[in-house]
């Protein structure tokens, strides 16, 4: 950014004095002056043109008195000078809006390259988010499945052993059920039975 404004500066500073030994040159030159002095003369028409026109008059270009061959070729050296002082700082002005662009583009193109990139990384922690959760989910769902699961092969296991007595001690007491077989008692016979007629005597 110095860099360009400090060559603009020294290039508006090298235009003068090229431009008075083009002045210069062009008074020296024959060729030069031949295009100065026609210049000149076609600049001075057309202002005087103008002029009458503006003024609301008409003016023949017979009546309109040339300059002198002189007074031409200062006129013509000065629009050739004054003509590459315009085209220099044009040119600057060109130089400066290209690179204004220029720039604004690069940082364009970076911005949106930057702003992929961060969206390329959002997507990939979205994506590293949801297959954490998923994993989360999965990992939930199986500790629930194998605590049921034990859950379930212990309470079959005691209905199996039907040892209700290990529910013993909790806050739930069970009662105790006894699987085995009992025996049925039947009464023996007595060896002595009561005598009738020792009943009927006694009576």
């Amino acid at each position: 950014m110095a860099t360009a404004k400090i060559g603009t500066l020294l290039i508006r500073t090298l235009a003068k004095p090229i431009a008075s030994q083009i002045k210069a040159q062009v008074k020296q030159h024959p060729s030069f002056r031949r295009i100065c002095v026609g210049l000149a003369q076609n600049m001075h028409r057309t202002e005087m043109r103008l002029r009458t026109n503006i003024l609301g008059a008409s003016l023949p270009a017979s009546s309109i008195r040339p300059l002198s061959e002189t007074r031409a070729i200062e006129n013509g050296a000065n629009a050739i000078a004054e003509g590459f002082l315009f085209a220099v700082a044009a040119a600057l002005i060109l130089g400066e809006s290209w690179r204004s662009s220029s720039q604004k583009e690069k940082r364009k193109d970076y911005v949106d390259d930057q702003l992929e990139e961060l969206a390329g990384k959002v997507d990939g922690l979205v994506t590293r988010v949801e297959d954490v959760a998923r994993a989360w989910e999965d990992e939930q769902r199986r500790r629930r499945n194998e605590e049921l699961s034990r859950v379930l092969q212990r309470v079959v296991e005691i209905g199996l052993r039907g040892g209700w007595a290990e529910w013993e001690g909790t806050p739930i007491q069970l009662p105790r059920v006894n699987l085995a077989p009992q025996r049925a008692t039947i009464d023996a016979p007595d060896p002595h039975p009561p005598n009738a007629e020792n009943e009927t005597q006694s009576a």
